[in-house]
C-alpha cells in the first residue's frame, strides 16, 4: 500500500506556489551561459462572455506540452498570452449583454485568464498584449499610416458583402456559402465607401514562399486555391458603333473562335450605357436585381438568368458580331468583369447558350471530328483545333500557351496572369474597432494623422451599437469627427469607420517579444533575438484568414525593415475541435458545453491536461466524454503509488528494469516528436503497467527509472513530475533535469523464446541468447527434441530470432 495517497489539491497548490517563487524558465542555465530561444504561440483567445470550454483547453494543453518538452531540451521559451478584444465577437457580446464594450471585455479578460491560469501552463504574462489597449493599437494604426503612404491602403466605392445582422461590411473570407461567418445571417450587398489594404500586391510572394514552410500541406493548399494564380489572356473587344472597347480575361485563349456571346457583369461600368432604347427597362430592371443578391447566391449552382443589352461587340479573331449580355454568375471584382463565352467547351456558357437560343460553334475536337447536334459541352482541356482559321489542326493544349502571345503581337490583347486573390475590405461600420487614422480634408484629400499624434483613441461613447446605414456609430459623434487638417490646417473630418479584428491580430506575435516599447513597434534588437514564431498552434478554421493575412503583415514589415524575416510562422500545428455529442460544435446555446472548472477540482489539472490529449489523434475532432478522465487519473495514482511503494526501498536496478527505462524514454520521445500526443499517453500507461509487474517480482522500481518516468511525464502533468521528482530525492526542479536520452543497445533482449519445428510442425519452444550463432541455436534446438530426432537428417535451417527448423526423412 502507498504511504501518501496522491492528493492533487494539494500537489497542484504547492507547485503552483513554488513556480511563482522560483521561475523555471529562465534565460541563463545555471553556469550563467545563455539559453537558446524557442518561440511558442498560441493563437490567442477573443475574449467572449461563455468562458473557456474543454475544447479551447485542448490546443493550450498541446502548446504547453511542447513548449516544456521544449524546454527540457535547454531552450528558453517564449510563450505569451494575450486578447483579440476588438471586433464582432465582443461588440456583439456587449450589445447583447447592454453592457460598453470596455466594460464586458475586461470582465470577460480576467474570467478567462483565471480559467487558462488553471492550466498551470508556462504563460508569461509579463508579455501580455491586449488590442484594444492604445498602446498596442497605436502600432496597428502605425502600420496602417505606413501602409497608406506607400499606396497599399487606398479608398474605394464598390458593393461589398453586407451582414444586415451584424449590420456591417464583411471581407470575402468572412462569408461562408453565402452566410455570415459571425452569425449565420444571410448577406447582402451595399454600395459603400470602403477602406482596401492592397494584399494582391504580395500574390505572388504569397503564393511562392509557401515552399519555405513546414505547415500540413492542406492549409498550403487552401491559401494556393485562395490566391488562385492562373495564366491567359485579355482580349480588346471594340463595341459595334463606339468608341469604347470590353477587355475580356480568360484562360483559354485557345478557344476564341468559338466565342458566341460576351457577359458582363450587371456592376459593370459600361452595362447601362449599352443598353439600346428597346431594351433599356428590362437591362435596368436586371441590374437592380442584381444589386440586392450576394455574390455567393449569385455563384450558386442554380438556373442561369440574363439578359441582352442589344448591343454587339466585335470578336477581334473572326470579325463576328458578339452579342452583348449581362448575368449575374460574372462578378465585377473577378478578371475584367466580363467573360468571353464559349458554349460548346464550358458547361455554364452551355446552359446560358441553350436556353437563350445562343449559336454553338465547337471549336476543339477529339479526333478532329465535329460532335453533330451537341447535347453537352465538350469540356476536356485536350484536342484538335476545328473551325479556328488559322489555328486548325493544332492541338489545343500547345496552343493555349501559344494563344496570349499570338494576341498580343497581333496587338489585340495582351499574356496575363490573374488572381482570384481580392484586396482587402478593411473598413468596418462599427465602433469597437481601432479608429482608422485619417482625416479627410477638402483641400488635401485623404491626410494620414501624423506619426508623433498616434494612437487616434477610440472616442468612449454611450451609444455604440450599429446604425444599420453605412456609418459607423463615430459619425454621429461630431466633436470627435470635426477637427483640422494636419498639412493645411483647414476643417476637415476624421474617418469613422473602424478597423476589423484582423488588423490587431494580423502582427500581435511581433509585439509579445517588445510589449512595453512606446518608442517602436519592436525593437530590431529584440526581433532578431526572439523573432520568428518557432511553433504556431491553433485551428484550421483561420487557414486564409488570419494565417494569410499575417503573412501579409509580416511581409509588408519586412519590406519596410522594421524586421528582417518576411514568415511569421515556421512550424504550424492545426488541433482538431472538441465536440460534444454526435460530433455538435459545443456552444451555450446548444447546451453542451463542458466546463473545464469541476473537472479541474474534482480530478487535477494534470489528470484533464493528460485526457485532452488522450481523447483522440491531435490533429482531428474529438467527440468528449467525461467517463474517459477516470482512467488517466488512475494512471496517475498507480503510477503515484509505484513511486511511494518503492522511494525507501533502496532498489537496485536488474537489467530489465535498465531495458524497460529506455524503452520508455525512445517510446515517449518517438510519440512526441511525432505529435502522435495521444500514443504518448498510452505509453505511459503500458509502460507503467510493465514497470508494476517487475515491481511485484524485485520488490520495488530502482529510483533512476522512475525518476526518468518523471522527467517524461513532466510536459504532461507537470505537477505530479514535480512532487515525485521531490519525493525521489532530488534537488531543484524537474524541468531542469534535462530530456532522458535512450540506447539502443540498452534495450535489446537477452534472450529470447525461438519455436524448434521437425519439417516445419513445432515441436519444442526454447530460450537461446538474442545473439546466438547458427552453430549454438542449432545445438540448443537438437538437444531440446533429442527424443523426437528418429530419422536422417538432411537440413538444419535457422532463421535468426524467428525459428529453428530440422528437415528430417
Amino acid at each position: 500500500m502507498s504511504k501518501i495517497p496522491y492528493n492533487h489539491k494539494a500537489i497542484e497548490k504547492k507547485w503552483r506556489e513554488n513556480w511563482e517563487k522560483n521561475p523555471v524558465n529562465v534565460t541563463t542555465n545555471d553556469d550563467g551561459s545563455k539559453r537558446e530561444k524557442y518561440y511558442c504561440l498560441d493563437m490567442f483567445p477573443y475574449p467572449s462572455g461563455n468562458g473557456l470550454h474543454v475544447g479551447h483547453w485542448r490546443g493550450y494543453v498541446i502548446s504547453d506540452v511542447w513548449s516544456r518538452y521544449k524546454l527540457q531540451q535547454g531552450y528558453y521559451i517564449i510563450h505569451p498570452m494575450g486578447w483579440d478584444a476588438f471586433g464582432l465577437p465582443a461588440e456583439n457580446y456587449a450589445i447583447k449583454m447592454g453592457v460598453h464594450p470596455s466594460i464586458s471585455t475586461e470582465a470577460n479578460i480576467k474570467n478567462i485568464k483565471r480559467q487558462i491560469n488553471e492550466i498551470a501552463a508556462l504563460y508569461d504574462w509579463d508579455r501580455e498584449v491586449n488590442t484594444t489597449d492604445p498602446n498596442f493599437y497605436k502600432w496597428t494604426q502605425w502600420i496602417f499610416v505606413k501602409m497608406f503612404k506607400e499606396g497599399l491602403a487606398y479608398e474605394k466605392e464598390f458593393p461589398i458583402n453586407w451582414c444586415p445582422s451584424c449590420k456591417t461590411g464583411l471581407a470575402n473570407e468572412e462569408v461562408v456559402n453565402g452566410k455570415c461567418e459571425r452569425c449565420g445571417a444571410e448577406v447582402t450587398k451595399k454600395n459603400l465607401r470602403q477602406w482596401m489594404l492592397k494584399i494582391t500586391a504580395y500574390a505572388d510572394r504569397l503564393l511562392n514562399d509557401l515552399d519555405k514552410l513546414d505547415w500540413p500541406e492542406k492549409v498550403k493548399k487552401m491559401q494556393t486555391d485562395w490566391i488562385g494564380k492562373s495564366y491567359g489572356a485579355e482580349v480588346d473587344f471594340p463595341v459595334e458603333g463606339r468608341e469604347e472597347k470590353i477587355t475580356v480575361y480568360t484562360t483559354r485563349p485557345d478557344t476564341l473562335y468559338g466565342a458566341t456571346f460576351m457577359v458582363l457583369a450587371p456592376e459593370h461600368e459600361l452595362a447601362k450605357s449599352l443598353a439600346t432604347d428597346e431594351t433599356r427597362e428590362e437591362v435596368e430592371k436586371y441590374i437592380y436585381d442584381a444589386s440586392m443578391k450576394s455574390n455567393v447566391d449569385r455563384m450558386q449552382d442554380k438556373e442561369k438568368t440574363g439578359v441582352f443589352t442589344g448591343s454587339y461587340a466585335i470578336n477581334p479573331l473572326n470579325g463576328e458580331k458578339t452579342p452583348i449580355w449581362l448575368s449575374d454568375y460574372v462578378l465585377a471584382d473577378y478578371g475584367t468583369g466580363v467573360i468571353m463565352c464559349v458554349p460548346a467547351h464550358d458547361d455554364r456558357d452551355f446552359e446560358f447558350a441553350t436556353k437563350f437560343g445562343i449559336p454553338i460553334i465547337q471549336v476543339i475536337a477529339k479526333d478532329g471530328k465535329e460532335i453533330e447536334n451537341m447535347t453537352e459541352a465538350y469540356t476536356e482541356a485536350s484536342g484538335t483545333m476545328i473551325n479556328s482559321g488559322e489555328w486548325n489542326g493544332m492541338e489545343s493544349s500547345v496552343l493555349k500557351k501559344e494563344a496570349p502571345h499570338i494576341i498580343e503581337e497581333r496587338g489585340i490583347g495582351r499574356a496575363t496572369v490573374n488572381y482570384k486573390l481580392r484586396d482587402w475590405v478593411f473598413s468596418r461600420q462599427r465602433y469597437w474597432g481601432e479608429p482608422i487614422p485619417i482625416v479627410h480634408c477638402p483641400k488635401c484629400g485623404n491626410v494620414p494623422v501624423p506619426e508623433e499624434e498616434l494612437p487616434l483613441r477610440l472616442p468612449d461613447v454611450e451609444s455604440y451599437e450599429p446604425t444599420g446605414t453605412g456609418e459607423s456609430p463615430l459619425a454621429a459623434i461630431d466633436e470627435w469627427v470635426n477637427c483640422k487638417c494636419p498639412q493645411c490646417g483647414a476643417d476637415a473630418k476624421r474617418e469613422t469607420n473602424t478597423m476589423p479584428q484582423w488588423a490587431g491580430s494580423s502582427w500581435y506575435f511581433l509585439r509579445y517579444v517588445d510589449n512595453h516599447n512606446d518608442k517602436e513597434l519592436v525593437s530590431r534588437e529584440k526581433a532578431d533575438a526572439m523573432l520568428p514564431v518557432d511553433m504556431y498552434i491553433g485551428g484550421v478554421e483561420h487557414a486564409v484568414l488570419h494565417l494569410l493575412y499575417s503573412r501579409f503583415y509580416t511581409k509588408f514589415l519586412c519590406d519596410i525593415g522594421v524586421i528582417d524575416f518576411d514568415e511569421p510562422f515556421h512550424k504550424l500545428f492545426n488541433q482538431g475541435m472538441i465536440t460534444g455529442k454526435n460530433g455538435i460544435k459545443m456552444s451555450k446555446s446548444k447546451g453542451n458545453v463542458v466546463s473545464p472548472d469541476d473537472l479541474v477540482r474534482d480530478y487535477g489539472c494534470d489528470s484533464l491536461r493528460m485526457y485532452e490529449l488522450f481523447v483522440g489523434p491531435p490533429e482531428l475532432d474529438a467527440e468528449w466524454d467525461d467517463r474517459g478522465i477516470d482512467g488517466v487519473n488512475r494512471f496517475l495514482k498507480r503510477f503515484w503509488n509505484l513511486v511511494m511503494d518503492s522511494k525507501d526501498a533502496n532498489i537496485e536496478a536488474t537489467k530489465e528494469m535498465i531495458k524497460e527505462r529506455h524503452k520508455l524514454a525512445k517510446d515517449i520521445t518517438t510519440r512526441l516528436e511525432s505529435f502522435s500526443l495521444n500514443t504518448a499517453i498510452s505509453g505511459f500507461m503500458e509502460h507503467n503497467n510493465k514497470l508494476i509487474e517487475i515491481a511485484k517480482k524485485a520488490g520495488g522500481i530502482d529510483t533512476e527509472t522512475l525518476s526518468t518516468m518523471a522527467v517524461l511525464l513532466s510536459p504532461f502533468a507537470p505537477h505530479i513530475a514535480e512532487e515525485v521528482w521531490e519525493q525521489l530525492g532530488h534537488e531543484g526542479s524537474v524541468f531542469k533535469a534535462g530530456w532522458p536520452t535512450y540506447d539502443e543497445e540498452a534495450m535489446k533482449d537477452d534472450e529470447i523464446q525461438v519455436p524448434v519445428q521437425i519439417n516445419g510442425k513445432t515441436r519444442a519452444v526454447i530460450s537461446i541468447a538474442a545473439e546466438s550463432s547458427k552453430e549454438e541455436a542449432i545445438t540448443a534446438g537438437k538437444e531440446a527434441i533429442a527424443d523426437k530426432l528418429t530419422g536422417n537428417i538432411i537440413k538444419e535451417i535457422y532463421v535468426p530470432k524467428k525459428i529453428i527448423n530440422i528437415v528430417m526423412k
